[in-house]
């Protein structure tokens, strides 16, 4: 249940004060919360402090905030101020505050304040479990996502990894199995041992035995010598076969024995060697078809998807391309020596359009071409392939979603063109806030926090006539 409390200065402002806890506690009884009271402080959530009680005592904003929340350290801190005050308010976000509030308060503002405080605390909430119970450190930058389906895929990473059970990924290819496959080892029982990475694909139908089970000296021509394979190599540890589906069925039927019985033998070789090992199996094929048409042994099948998971593609996880492509520019900034900070918003909206047909891989690729080719700070438009974008440099359209419920898909539509439509007026006024406003009919106050919600800053759009 959410919990609140109020703080202002003594004895002023007191109508604005008491609307403004009439205005919460009809918002808090709508979403089924509960207000708190002073003995509550270790469970307050959201504190509202009046920007006046911050600046008692000549203490700096950051002075003043650390000892509210020595009081309630949980809690989100929500500014109150004037307009004349505002200055002081943004400093007090910059210090670490949640938001601010400018009087007289509006309902609907109060109301989208407390609905971005709710969605914080859920997402902190569920950060805090996966670095508390379970992922390790190296591990948190890729789970942090915003997918409801990709958290059900790392939910099944967590209730299979500490277990030996054989496991079958399945995806499109580029949508990151490898990665989910590295990312299961790392958290199992066997992370300490070898993880042995093959690609079946990859190698000759002639070798595929050979690099699996290893071969004798002179097994066959060119064996000048022993040689250990795969599943030798990973005893104890994890074996990740990549594009199953593509080996020969003489294969494999000595991958059934060896998933069976934990007994391989060398090409060439008379003696059975136990190996323990995890196999995790990988593939972008329908292997149920595979099955149907003989290509593939359906005993086989049945052995490799005790613990299927299924990796979505990128288009179905749009939400974490700015979140992936940040991380991007990350990785090429200390490859490359490059110092990019941005993706222009015109361009973050091609990527969020665009279906991705090589998904998680295809991104990094874009991401990277650009890094090189662009010459100032943000990626603009002419750093991308061009078939992302039309000959006007306007976002490409994409169909209707039509999967998606339908408040979801009007929001979603709602959420893209005020994105668009700010961006365009933004870059027409040259990044000048007031210029915007007065253009689109709105405060500048309200375009601020039409910029913040959809992450546009007015620095992107300067000096770009």
């Amino acid at each position: 249940m959410r919990k609140m409390l109020v703080i202002t200065r003594d004895g002023r402002r007191s109508e604005e004060i008491g609307g403004l806890i009439d205005q919460i506690e009809e918002i808090l009884t709508e979403t089924s919360t509960e207000s708190s009271s002073p003995e509550d402080d270790r469970e307050v959530d959201t504190l509202f402090v009046d920007v006046e009680s911050l600046q008692k005592k000549n203490k700096s904003m950051t002075k003043a905030l650390d000892d509210l929340w020595k009081h309630y350290p949980s809690a989100s801190i929500v500014v109150m101020a004037s307009e004349e005050q505002t200055k002081v308010a943004v400093d007090a976000v910059k210090a670490g505050a949640f938001d601010y509030l400018t009087h007289p308060i509006e309902k609907e503002e109060l109301g989208l304040v407390m609905e971005k405080v709710r969605e914080s605390d859920v997402l902190q909430s569920e950060l805090d479990y996966l670095r508390g119970q379970f992922w390790n450190d190296d591990s948190l930058e890729y789970v942090d996502t915003r997918s409801k389906s990709m958290r059900d895929v790392f939910a099944k990473i967590r209730q299979v990894a500490g277990t030996r059970t054989t496991v079958l990924l399945t995806g499109e290819t580029g949508t990151g199995k490898s990665l989910i496959a590295k990312l299961i080892h790392a958290h199992s029982n066997r992370k300490d041992m070898p993880f042995i990475s093959v690609h079946c694909g990859a190698i000759p139908d002639t070798l595929v035995e050979s690099e699996l089970f290893g071969h004798e000296k002179g097994a066959f021509t060119g064996a000048i010598r022993r040689k250990l394979g795969k599943f030798e190599l990973a005893h104890e540890g994890t074996i990740f076969l990549d594009e199953i589906g593509t080996v020969s069925q003489s294969v494999q039927v000595k991958l059934l024995n060896v998933i069976q019985e934990r007994i391989i033998q060398r090409v060439g070789g008379e003696n059975d060697l136990s190996v323990d090992v995890r196999i995790i199996a990988a593939t972008n094929e329908d292997m149920g078809q595979l099955c149907e048409e003989g290509k593939f042994r359906r005993d086989l099948f049945y052995r490799l998807n005790v613990f299927p998971i299924r990796i979505p593609p990128l288009r179905e996880r749009r939400e974490d391309i700015p979140r992936l492509s940040e991380g991007f520019i990350r990785q090429f900034n200390g490859l490359l020596n490059t110092e990019i900070k941005g993706i222009h918003p015109q361009v973050l909206d091609t990527l969020l359009e665009y279906d991705w047909p090589g998904n998680v891989r295809e991104l990094e690729n874009v991401i990277e071409r650009a890094c090189i080719l662009e010459t100032g700070d943000i990626l603009q438009p002419d750093s991308f392939p061009p078939d992302l974008l039309d000959t006007q440099g306007e976002v490409v359209t994409s169909p209707v979603k039509t999967s998606l419920p339908l408040k979801e898909a009007r929001q979603i539509t709602v959420d893209r063109f005020e994105k668009q439509y700010l961006s365009s007026l933004l870059e027409q006024c040259n990044g000048v806030i007031k210029t915007t406003a007065e253009k689109a009919g709105i405060t500048t106050r309200q375009l601020s926090k039409l910029m913040n919600r959809h992450g546009l800053k007015r620095t992107d759009f300067k000096n770009r006539k």
